[in-house]
């Protein structure tokens, strides 16, 4: 039986080669320049047209070779040759804007605590942020909130689709809410696990004016390559590895247990159908992730089910409301409100017994060992599902 994975997501392979090319040119010094090498390789996949999987092995072999060639000339760049570019200044504007956002908030009577968390939800400031409230959102397992990423753009995304019409200017609505989206971004720093997002919303955007499946693992993969063409260093970014792992789980196994219930069942009980997507989609996430947490941070929180049902609504209401706020700043204290109670059910979670597994210390090869786990786990329900009565994934 062939799987929808490598089927449907051809790209995914082209990453994977190029990622690994990329880590071999980190830790082992090549001695000649891959550039040519590169070039050859690409003739000769040009030249074996007539011989399918002769130059399907020929592109894998181009796309390891670029990522050794493009880490190779990435740590040939002297750190201090970097020039003010045009996007240097423009990120300076941009982060001079959100200073004055910031001081809009300060000034409309949010501070303390609930200052630092609209900050860092809102506008990517995490300065503020105390340890108090940063071991809070840790152990209660909300610190995804915190850092900007495909959660924050999408409520963005959705915010502004919801005034620009779609259907009637499609191409037009697509571009200005891209356009935006990419403001956004270099408002808040142009942190990576943002511009992921930007990248991603972006093909979004594109693909939705053809109707064309929007988000996927090809989506994904494609955005990884666009990303580590501009910086193969993000690679070992904490942020650019949970970002993508969270995403891939998250396109892996919502699609598993999406027809878990009958589609006639969740028509009628819409409340059961949001309850369900939002768990499987948490537990999805978490699923990517967990490793990454325990292998950087030593930390599993229990109870993350329970804290995304409240974090991801009160995510979704504090960036409206700070929106409302800016534009009326007479509604500060309504947001005001509603962090601090965010922060209270938070720090009440944190009191609960056993809320965090501690002093987790994975190595490396134990982390590899428990993505291929969870990877094994991904094949074998996707081929008991027929057997169980499930459709078929898509």
């Amino acid at each position: 039986m062939r799987n929808r994975l490598l089927d449907n997501a051809p790209l995914l392979r082209l990453v994977a080669c190029m990622i690994i090319g990329i880590v071999i040119a980190k830790y082992v010094t090549l001695s000649i320049p891959m550039l040519p090498v590169l070039a050859g390789i690409v003739i000769i996949a040009l030249l074996l047209w007539k011989h399918k999987y002769l130059q399907s092995f020929a592109i894998l072999l181009c796309f390891l070779i670029m990522g050794m060639y493009l880490m190779q000339r990435q740590m040939s760049i002297p750190d201090d040759s970097q020039n003010i570019s045009y996007i240097d200044r423009s990120k300076a504007f941009f982060l001079n804007q959100r200073s004055k956002l910031l001081n809009r908030f300060a000034d409309n009577g949010i501070d303390d605590d609930a200052y630092a968390v609209v900050a860092a939800m809102c506008l990517g400031d995490k300065s503020a942020l105390t340890h108090h409230i940063k071991d809070t959102y840790s152990v209660s397992g909300a610190s995804h909130v915190l850092a900007l990423s495909g959660l924050h753009l999408g409520i963005i995304y959705m915010l502004l689709s919801l005034f620009l019409p779609l259907r009637r200017w499609p191409a037009l609505s697509q571009l200005l809410i891209i356009l935006s989206v990419w403001a956004f971004v270099f408002l808040v720093g142009m942190s990576v696990s943002v511009v992921r997002s930007a990248v991603m919303l972006t093909v979004y955007g594109i693909l939705s004016i053809g109707n064309r499946d929007k988000m996927s693992l090809n989506a994904l993969a494609f955005t990884a390559i666009v990303m580590l063409m501009c910086n193969p260093l993000w690679l070992f970014d904490v942020g650019f590895q949970m970002s993508f792992m969270a995403v891939l789980a998250i396109l892996l196994f919502v699609p598993l247990f999406e027809d878990v219930f009958p589609a006639e069942y969740l028509m009628e009980h819409r409340w059961i159908k949001r309850i369900w997507g939002l768990a499987v989609v948490s537990c999805s996430a978490q699923l990517g992730v967990a490793p990454l947490i325990a292998f950087y941070f030593g930390r599993f929180s229990t109870y993350f089910l329970l804290t995304n049902f409240i974090v991801i609504p009160a995510a979704m209401v504090i960036l409206w409301l700070s929106i409302v706020v800016l534009l009326f700043p007479s509604f500060a204290y309504i947001l005001l409100y509603i962090v601090q109670l965010l922060n209270a059910v938070l720090l009440r979670i944190t009191a609960m017994p056993g809320a965090s597994i501690d002093n987790l210390h994975p190595s490396v090869l134990q982390v590899l060992l428990i993505y291929v786990l969870i990877f094994c786990i991904y094949l074998f329900i996707e081929r008991i599902k027929p057997i169980m009565g499930w459709r078929a994934s898509r």
